[in-house]
């Protein structure tokens, strides 16, 4: 049975330890149980890791302890990623200031990811983001359609009837 492709982006790394939401906290690592399983097949990308080298220490270390727990692909910085969330930003899905938004979205997008897990509610788990961004990727020839989901939306199992696995 084919694993659902995931494309995590750092809100959702960072929330494994953010004292001032401790509600997201343990939903965040709820879900990091589930993906320490290997039932997903889990994408980030150097974005992410450069996110995470911002974070203040001990955390930072703590993060990077936490995406070994995990077996993950780390995608590289492309130009075919930069001219895709370039055309995010040109049609208006974000702004500018969203950049790193848009590179994340870009890096899930030309991976073939079917969901983005994000904690980013501001500019990415949003219909108006998501429908644009699927109107985005089919102008620009990815044609397969992605999901911006928040982490608490695999935890329950509902996504394994998107992938016909109902173990």
């Amino acid at each position: 049975m084919k694993k659902l492709k995931i494309y995590i982006d750092t809100s959702v790394i960072s929330h494994l330890q953010h004292d001032d939401a401790p509600e997201r906290t343990k939903e965040t690592l709820s879900f990091w149980k589930k993906l320490k399983t290997g039932k997903y097949e889990i994408v980030i990308s150097d974005l992410t890791l450069r996110e995470i080298r911002h974070c203040p220490q001990p955390k930072q270390t703590d993060l990077i302890y936490y995406l070994g727990e995990i077996e993950c692909d780390i995608l590289p910085d492309s130009g075919e990623v930069k001219a895709l969330a370039e055309a995010y930003m040109e049609n208006g899905i974000l702004t500018r200031k969203s950049e790193n938004d848009c590179m994340h979205i870009a890096f899930a997008s030309t991976s073939e990811c079917e969901v983005i897990v994000s904690w980013n509610f501001k500019h990415m788990v949003r219909l108006k983001t998501i429908q644009g961004v699927r109107i985005a990727n089919a102008k620009n020839g990815y044609f397969k359609p992605i999901d911006i989901l928040q982490p608490t939306a695999l935890i329950g199992g509902d996504e394994d009837e998107r992938t016909g696995d109902q173990s």
